[in-house]
């Protein structure tokens, strides 16, 4: 038999590295991160391949809903991310 619990839910650790990149993103603004920045900081691990990609998904994720905004190499949020953690107090 399979112990399925200790697998990882790939689902879950996407929204666990999306959460943490736009806390991030949140925590710095006015000031922008490149995406190197944003990998250093979000990993423990910066050469790992694996925290490496889940930053990138992140990213690339948030990007497509319209939280984040990419601006060359630099990430940054919205209008919207900054309106609703304004609202909800998340991010000092």
């Amino acid at each position: 038999m399979h112990d399925h619990s200790t697998e990882r839910d790939p689902a879950d650790e996407d929204a666990k590295f999306q959460r943490l990149v736009l806390e991030l993103v949140l925590e710095v603004h006015p000031a922008q991160l490149t995406k190197a920045e944003l990998i250093r900081e979000a990993t423990d691990d910066p050469e790992s391949f694996t925290q490496r990609d889940g930053t990138t998904r992140a990213v690339r994720d948030l990007t497509r809903v319209g939280v984040l905004h990419r601006h060359g190499d630099f990430v940054l949020p919205t209008r919207a991310a900054l309106h609703i953690n304004e609202l909800w107090g998340v991010i000092a």
